[in-house]
């Protein structure tokens, strides 16, 4: 099966993408990829790496590419997940028309759904531990893993969020309609305990 993951940040795409991965799917998420070609000095990672450092977007064909060298490998024969593009509707036709070309069709966008003030007191109650990194809550006064400072990152204040909420509903929730339009969409409602969702993810899925 080959789905696409939505949902604004902070609506725990990633928590549920790393139950599917322990189904057999493979996880391909663009950010890992970029890095990842990046780092390696590939020669589509070079090209990037000039976009990114003139503070520039990394043009789709690039990211297309980067993907289709993904989808190369051998552990996405049992099926994938796109987790980070596409990130707008011309992105999702680019996307189409190579999946296509591979015989890799999309079987399912998996949208999970979560209401925008859920995800600001979600996301604003988060906090992060200056010496290991640790994710805790505004509870933990202390690091409960190695007792260090814990502090709220600037990408987790209430206004850094709104932002980010805002250019989702610009850029990419468009594609909600897309993916429904095509009969693909499934949505669940990700505002509860992660194994609940998970139940209704694989329902939707039909796995």
């Amino acid at each position: 099966m080959n789905i696409v993951l939505l949902g604004a940040p902070g609506a725990g795409k990633g928590t549920q993408a790393q139950k599917l991965v322990d189904l057999g799917l493979a996880h391909i998420s663009t950010g890992d990829l970029l890095r990842g070609a990046v780092k390696e000095g590939t020669e589509l990672g070079v090209k990037a790496k000039e976009y990114m450092d003139a503070g520039q977007l990394v043009p789709d064909s690039l990211v297309i590419g980067l993907v289709k060298e993904r989808l190369a490998k051998p552990d996405v024969e049992a099926g994938f997940m796109l987790d980070g593009f596409p990130r707008n509707t011309a992105q999702a036709e680019t996307l189409d028309e190579m999946l296509a070309e591979l015989g890799k069709p999309i079987d399912a966008a998996l949208l999970v759904d979560v209401k925008p003030e859920v995800i600001i007191e979600r996301l604003s109650g988060r906090r992060t531990c200056r010496a290991c990194n640790y994710t805790g809550t505004k509870a933990d006064e202390v690091c409960p893993r190695c007792g260090g400072e814990m502090y709220q990152r600037d990408d987790d204040k209430p206004e850094t969020i709104q932002k980010r909420l805002n250019t989702y509903a610009e850029q990419t929730e468009p594609l909600i309609a897309y993916y429904e339009g095509k009969g693909l969409l499934k949505s669940v409602d990700g505002d509860r305990p992660v194994d609940e969702v998970f139940a209704d993810v694989k329902v939707a899925l039909g796995i």
